[in-house]
């Protein structure tokens, strides 16, 4: 609640999804009027004529054709804040629907009720994911076709197999053992700690999913020059367009670019949730080395009697109240363990990068061979 307030006003004066999108680095193709299409076309403004049918009193006329092959050049627009007011709703009903979650438990439960319920949030984790994966794989192709200098294509190649990279460092023979203990001729020497690697492995986390930010300016402009594509393509085919589906055409890809966006940027937080709630609720540290926490001195200690005796009564009954919930609260420690946690959102967090990297891959051959270019 208190996270959600600062955003509340924070958001108004400053965000990052409007520093993303709207900073003027993104432009999208605007979709020609029916007057600009004409005078390409040769046409001129024609009157009402007999073959224009009457339909419950009114005229109706036939909708104004076009050759493809016209000479059409669309023109490009910097995005706007004003283009993008469709975040500002979205962001209100997210806000609302976050205020609104909760936990409650009925008690205990068997392991295969927690599997049982555990495989069915992971099926609906691989379900949300599928079509982000399957756009990401699009504009990935896309971008490498606009990428010119190597170090681009090396970051878009690095930004697409993070997701692999972030799985691999669950998998223990591959990097947990091999990178602890080493294999140095017979012998086998330990460089780091269980908890220097997982300190490692949560940095390397985050700095893939910056790189991924950082990469996503260069996703949605291939994204929006997909209205050009759509036009080039269309000069090829024979036969007559209409004027409105034309401009539906060119329109519907920059309409769609709020959902594109979204698609991009909703497994990146859910892995920079997982990570960090692994990272807090895990008991890890950020240091390289970190000082052991059980040295730190625990006060479970409770008030005693005595200092509410010389309080008045309603102030005294109310830290009383105020104790025993504390006390209660922190008692679900002993069911809630970092052990726990780190079991939990380990495995949450491969398995989201799981998911994104295989729906990506499929969505790569998808788009490299089963579709007709």
């Amino acid at each position: 609640m208190v996270m959600a307030s600062a955003m509340q006003k924070i958001l108004p004066h400053y965000s990052l999804a409007r520093w993303l999108l709207c900073n003027g680095s993104l432009r999208w193709y605007q979709h020609p009027t029916e007057e600009e299409l004409r005078i390409l076309a040769g046409k001129q403004q024609k009157g009402k004529s007999r073959k224009d049918r009457k339909y419950n009193g009114h005229i109706e006329s036939k909708p104004l054709t076009i050759p493809k092959d016209i000479d059409l050049h669309l023109e490009t627009k910097s995005v706007t804040e004003v283009d993008t007011l469709g975040f500002t709703n979205f962001s209100d009903s997210a806000m609302q629907f976050l205020e609104k979650q909760g936990l409650e438990s009925q008690g205990p439960v068997s392991k295969l009720t927690f599997k049982f319920f555990l495989a069915i949030f992971c099926s609906l984790i691989g379900a949300f994911l599928t079509f982000p994966g399957l756009r990401l794989a699009q504009m990935h192709l896309d971008a490498l076709n606009l990428a010119t200098e190597k170090i681009t294509q090396t970051l878009l190649h690095i930004n697409f197999l993070a997701p692999l990279f972030m799985v691999l460092l669950w998998v223990k023979p591959i990097t947990k053992d091999y990178i602890m203990n080493p294999p140095l001729g017979k012998e086998s020497v330990p460089l780091m700690t269980e908890a220097t690697f997982d300190t490692l492995r949560l940095w390397l986390i985050i700095l893939l999913c910056a790189l991924r930010l950082a990469m996503m300016r260069s996703h949605l402009q291939a994204y929006l020059n997909l209205a050009q594509k759509c036009v080039d393509q269309m000069k090829k085919e024979a036969g007559r367009i209409s004027t409105v589906e034309l401009q539906k055409m060119v329109a519907r890809v920059f309409y769609y670019l709020c959902v594109i966006a979204l698609q991009y940027v909703a497994p990146l937080v859910m892995l920079l949730h997982t990570t960090l709630l692994l990272k807090t609720l895990g008991n890890h540290s950020w240091g390289i080395y970190p000082e052991s926490l059980s040295a730190l001195p625990v006060d479970n200690s409770l008030p005693s009697n005595s200092l509410y005796s010389e309080l008045p009564s309603a102030d005294g009954k109310m830290k009383v109240t105020v104790t025993q919930i504390t006390v209660a609260l922190s008692s679900l420690k002993n069911i809630f363990t970092p052990l726990l946690f780190r079991g939990l959102l380990s495995f949450l967090t491969w398995w989201i990068a799981a998911c994104l990297f295989s729906t990506s891959l499929f969505g790569l051959f998808y788009h490299q061979y089963l579709t007709v270019a």
